[in-house]
């Protein structure tokens, strides 16, 4: 929530003035004089004792003095404004520098906010040097007309029109067709892009917004017309079927599951700091839970002729229609008894949390395995086959596997190891984040918990002394079936802290319904790819004087 305050009971906007600007007036903008912007003055003087006031008469003289803010605003003529690039907008994103926010065309500096923000500092902070309105989206608090109308008293200046103007893209880039983003995504390569939530936001609702949900792509995201699309099944004995997302949709019972999906080198920045590892420099957000809807992969290949357990080594692969220079698909594939088992929960899916697929998380039409690493939830299926052997893919057979920390890139043999496939359990704190000055007093830590093939959290222990003492933190989320708890757990603690405590070591760690547990250290399971990372989830924090 921005810009709201409570005050006696209500939630009232808190105007605060413009402080002075850092950035220069682009050549040939007007300037501004003296007192024109609106606000200017005395308003400052006033906002953090309307902040502290309490009561009836608080709303009165807040009511007041709006009205005559308006009466001096109708008699005064219109402010001229600065213009300003948004690389110029951009400089600002941290309070020694002002925090400047865009909205629409327009420019504001809210500072002086972003210490009485009800969401708190680190929320705002989010949109810092940038557009508030993909912010804005997430909290409908946001979408009432006076908030638009306090901000405005923020003002400082204007988007030089040439701003509006989207550069064309380059030509002959495989990228160009990418789909948009939304920018408080934390982008660790652009092309291939691949992108995580502010960790802050992960614990914010059990199921994570399409928008924000973390993006692993390894190619190009392909544009696909869904009334041309069709899936193909295939399988031995010649047995073919040819589906549209309309048949899929008609033919088959819609199927929704609550599933996690977590990359495998979720949390890769820790191995990094023990050694460098190859892969991109994930932080604890590759992670993400959706309400998936579509057909289960168990009716379709029934549907296809397949049996439920034909003999021997059976394996569903899937291809994607994503596609390196050479015309070589993303690939993977999962046991074939985890696809037909009716506990499986396997989904072709086309929604999620209940609207089409984005662009970026498979549409129309992608795999979701409950439980198992993500690289075997392949994106944009065109192909379904049933084979007695794993998908040829070099992200089934080079890639995704596990190493002894002694392996190294000149003895590595991937044949020597097995492809990923359920994950091993996980948690991580995503409040305080690393850094933070907390105030004395109780101190809130959450953070998320999940463990793959369907194993629930029992238990999640929090230590603020680096794990010499422990506390069980409450546990919060939908409520699962046993074998089954394919959605990850969010959780809760709060404990006292007192003055003068100096510096904090929160710890986390999660135990499963098998009693699995996190190991305490990173070093011992280091490997030269930098996945399965689950150590104990370590975050450092100051404590106020």
């Amino acid at each position: 929530m921005l810009l709201l305050r409570a005050v006696a009971g209500r939630r009232l906007p808190v105007p605060l003035p413009p402080p002075p600007r850092r950035s220069c007036p682009r050549a040939g903008a007007a300037s501004l004089a003296p007192g024109s912007p609106p606000g200017a003055g005395g308003r400052g003087r006033a906002a953090p004792v309307l902040a502290a006031l309490l009561g009836l008469g608080a709303v009165l003289a807040y009511g007041e003095r709006r009205r005559r803010a308006a009466q001096a605003t109708q008699a005064a003529p219109a402010p001229r404004y600065p213009l300003y690039t948004r690389e110029e907008v951009g400089r600002h994103r941290s309070p020694p520098d002002r925090v400047w926010v865009t909205h629409g065309t327009e420019v504001f500096d809210v500072t002086d906010f972003v210490e009485l923000h009800p969401g708190g500092a680190d929320k705002i902070l989010l949109a810092a040097g940038g557009a508030l309105e993909p912010f804005w989206a997430l909290y409908a608090v946001h979408h009432q007309p006076h908030v638009l109308e306090l901000l405005r008293e923020y003002k400082v200046g204007e988007l030089s029109p040439e701003e509006a103007a989207v550069p064309a893209p380059a030509a002959g880039d495989p990228f160009a067709g990418d789909p948009p983003r939304h920018p408080g995504l934390r982008v660790n390569s652009q092309k291939p892009f691949n992108a995580e939530p502010p960790p802050e936001l992960l614990a914010e609702r059990f199921l994570t917004p399409n928008e924000l949900f973390f993006t692993r792509n390894h190619l190009p995201v392909p544009a696909v017309d869904a009334e041309t699309y069709r899936l193909r099944v295939e399988g031995p004995g010649g047995r073919e079927l040819s589906l549209s997302l309309e048949e899929l949709r008609s033919r088959f019972p819609k199927h929704e599951v609550t599933a996690t999906l977590q990359c495998a080198g979720n949390r890769r920045a820790d191995m990094s700091r023990v050694r460098p590892v190859k892969g991109l420099d994930w932080d604890i957000g590759a992670i993400g839970t959706a309400r998936w809807g579509g057909a289960r992969l168990r009716d379709v290949l029934l549907h296809a002729g397949f049996g439920e357990r034909p003999e021997g080594e059976w394996h569903v692969c899937f291809e994607g229609l994503d596609a390196d220079v050479g015309g070589a698909p993303y690939g993977a594939s999962i046991p074939y008894g985890k696809a037909v088992s009716p506990e499986g929960d396997v989904l072709l899916a086309y929604e999620m949390n209940g609207a089409a697929l984005p662009r970026d998380h498979g549409f129309p039409l992608r795999a979701v395995v409950p439980g198992v690493v993500g690289a075997r939830n392949v994106k944009w299926l065109r192909r379904v086959a049933v084979s007695p052997a794993e998908s040829p893919s070099h992200w089934q057979q080079s890639d995704y596997k596990g190493f002894a920390p002694c392996v190294d890139w000149d003895t590595v043999d991937y044949s020597a190891a097995p492809a990923i496939q359920e994950l091993p359990v996980q948690s991580a704190i995503t409040q305080p984040r690393p850094g933070a000055a907390v105030p004395p007093g109780e101190l809130t830590v959450k953070g998320y918990a999940w463990s793959g093939g369907g194993r629930g959290v029992v238990r999640v222990d929090v230590s603020l002394d680096g794990g010499r003492s422990w506390r069980v933190a409450r546990l919060a989320g939908e409520r699962q079936e046993p074998g089954r708890a394919w959605a990850w757990t969010l959780w809760e603690l709060q404990a006292p802290v007192a003055a003068g405590a100096g510096e904090l070591e929160i710890v986390c760690k999660a135990v499963d319904s098998s009693y699995n547990v996190q190991p305490d250290t990173v070093a011992p399971i280091w490997n030269l790819r930098g996945v399965l990372s689950n150590a104990w989830h370590r975050v450092r924090v100051s404590v106020r004087p």
